[in-house]
């Protein structure tokens, strides 16, 4: 559709974009720019970078992709910057520890799923979607280029920065190249010449550098819109592969690991959060439903997700297999595990098999009788079992695994 036809005013995107929306510096600006777009024909280019620090795409870096379909659907495009020459110095962003460095093949392997995996959320073809890797002009800089870009900031400028100050105020350690961050991130938006940055509330620094070296540079500065932060499934910190409190958006709808399983453990008290980061449905719809019944809340929002992501059959098939799980069925997939067939000694199977994170745990659960093999109550932790046979492991109705013997051991 043309964007001087589109039936959707500047002030009613707006009111959309900003739903999911902590932030906009500035909205006056934004407007100006959606209005020059209508007047032009010339669609905005909305930035978004990743770093592919981990393989999986979360419903965290999905709440920024939601708004950027919404500019995809108003007619302009997305422009994903895979992080591959960031990646390699680490983002700083919300750490109280300088992040590890990884591997250029962990980089490059996890890029590869980014690129795929967010084709569940953007429109791809080419005129709502451009993807550029920052090596392409970051790997070009030599030496006296980065001492350039860092002559732009004072050392001030960036203790300013909370994650920095925070550090430096405790006594923490902080590493020169991770002042350099910013810096390349910034210079991200010069080089391609966005229009608007996308991002987290833990990257507004990041972001306003870039706003900053745009206008340094002579190009109008970008509009930073950011996101809150999706809290994880344990309820307090942010989503995030490392802290194991993800949802991907590849994740299997259905099984005890699966979408459907992961929002159904979801704390009561994120549902009206979740609902408004990653559904379009209206507060006065869902805040009463919470209100009223937090489990079924939490199902519909299951649905919602899986169906957004997946499709509508495949929602109402894991909310099928969830209840028939939950009330002592064996869900049809789950994760499997190959050994040897022992015999072994139960506590460290379930170890193993990530089912349990100690051994003390393990012997525990299994005291208790939340331990089944095979749906039977399995008591003593001392006995050896020989696994010749595909077995099922099962704690409690929300964690399984099916071991697979080796075969010839």
């Amino acid at each position: 559709m043309n964007l001087r036809d589109h039936p959707i005013s500047p002030d009613q995107q707006i009111q959309l974009l900003s739903r999911r929306c902590e932030q906009i510096l500035t909205e006056p600006d934004l407007r100006r720019k959606i209005e020059n777009s209508a007047k032009t024909g010339k669609p905005l280019r909305v930035k978004l970078g990743m770093d592919p620090t981990a393989p999986d795409v979360t419903l965290g870096h999905a709440v920024p992709l939601k708004v950027i379909r919404q500019f995809q659907e108003f007619g302009h495009k997305a422009v994903l910057i895979i992080g591959d020459y960031t990646a390699r110095v680490g983002d700083p962003s919300g750490r109280n520890t300088t992040r590890p460095v990884l591997s250029p093949e962990q980089i490059d392997d996890n890029a590869k799923t980014y690129v795929s995996q967010v084709g569940k959320i953007l429109l791809t073809d080419p005129d709502h979607l451009e993807t550029r890797w920052n090596g392409e002009w970051l790997g070009k800089m030599n030496l006296l280029d980065i001492i350039k870009l860092a002559s732009r900031k004072s050392v001030a400028q960036m203790l300013d920065r909370d994650s920095f100050k925070e550090r430096f105020q405790t006594g923490g350690d902080i590493r020169i190249h991770e002042f350099i961050y910013p810096l390349l991130q910034g210079w991200d938006s010069v080089v391609i010449q966005a229009d608007i940055e996308m991002g987290g509330s833990d990257q507004l620094f990041n972001n306003l550098v870039g706003r900053e070296f745009q206008k340094e540079e002579g190009q109008d500065p970008q509009v930073v819109m950011v996101t809150p932060l999706l809290v994880g499934t344990d309820g307090h910190a942010k989503m995030s592969k490392s802290k194991g409190n993800y949802i991907g958006v590849t994740d299997p709808p259905a099984g005890p690991t699966g979408m459907f399983g992961k929002i159904m453990s979801l704390p009561d008290h994120l549902l009206e959060n979740y609902y408004t980061l990653l559904t379009d449905d209206a507060s006065e719809q869902f805040q009463p439903a919470i209100r009223d019944n937090p489990r079924k809340a939490k199902s519909e929002l299951a649905k919602k997700i899986i169906a957004w992501l997946h499709d509508a059959r495949a929602a109402e098939s894991a909310e099928a297999e969830f209840i028939r799980t939950t009330h002592g069925g064996i869900p049809q997939e789950m994760p499997e595990i190959s050994i040897d067939s022992g015999p072994h000694k139960l506590p460290q199977i379930l170890v193993k098999a990530g089912i349990t994170p100690s051994t003390s745990e393990a012997i525990r659960k299994i005291k208790e009788g939340a331990v089944k093999i095979d749906g039977q109550k399995a008591t003593d932790h001392q006995a050896e079992h020989v696994f010749d046979k595909p077995t099922v492991l099962q704690l409690g109705n929300r964690k399984f695994v099916r071991i697979i013997p080796i075969a010839g051991k």
